[in-house]
């Protein structure tokens, strides 16, 4: 069973996925394929496509190398790395899928697909609260905005939205979002 998790930056793609993952499934996100290449940390993969020369894994250069890779390989290139890397799992979740073919590559395979979505502040907000590595070029709502547009030009991602299997509005408590996935969850998995 595999559900496919997209959104907008800091839209909670991740929040949705670790809630899956308190349910029994494996997380892996879109760019743990990309950051294991880059940092060479390739020991869980069955295969991989190539190794770049290593380098630390900014949001820059994920995007970068994961064009290269989709390029060279195929669009679906990091849905089969993931897939590849939890193989050893009966259920994935795997967060921050970015493109129609990826969608595609999970539906494929029989699964599921959620669209998580938040105002641009909101995320803005929320991407300045977690404070993760790939994000720290990002220091004003103008860099943000940027970067959310040259995603949203590269990827398309707002019209994903319509491919989607489920649509969660994520603008509300934590607590709210929980009530949400665990609804999808329950129907998914058919377990109350």
């Amino acid at each position: 069973m595999i559900v496919g998790v997209v959104g907008k930056i800091a839209a909670g793609k991740t929040t949705v996925a670790k809630f899956f993952g308190e349910r029994g499934f494996c997380r892996v996100s879109c760019s743990d394929p990309l950051i294991d290449l880059l940092t060479h940390n390739v020991s869980e993969y069955s295969w991989i496509p190539e190794l770049p020369e290593k380098a630390e894994p900014t949001r820059e250069r994920l995007i970068e190398f994961g064009k290269h890779l989709k390029e060279r390989h195929g669009e679906d290139i990091l849905i089969r790395l993931a897939v590849d890397k939890m193989r050893h799992c009966e259920k994935v979740v795997i967060d921050g899928v970015r493109s129609r073919e990826e969608i595609e590559a999970i539906k494929r395979l029989g699964g599921k697909v959620i669209y998580v979505e938040a105002r641009p502040e909101i995320r803005f907000e929320r991407l300045m609260r977690r404070k993760a590595r790939k994000d720290k070029t990002i220091k004003s709502f103008a860099d943000f905005k940027a970067m959310d547009d040259a995603e949203e030009r590269l990827y398309k991602t707002s019209e994903l939205k319509g491919l989607a299997d489920y649509v969660m509005v994520n603008e509300g408590t934590l607590d709210e979002l929980r009530e949400k996935a665990e609804r999808i969850i329950e129907e998914i998995t058919g377990k109350v």
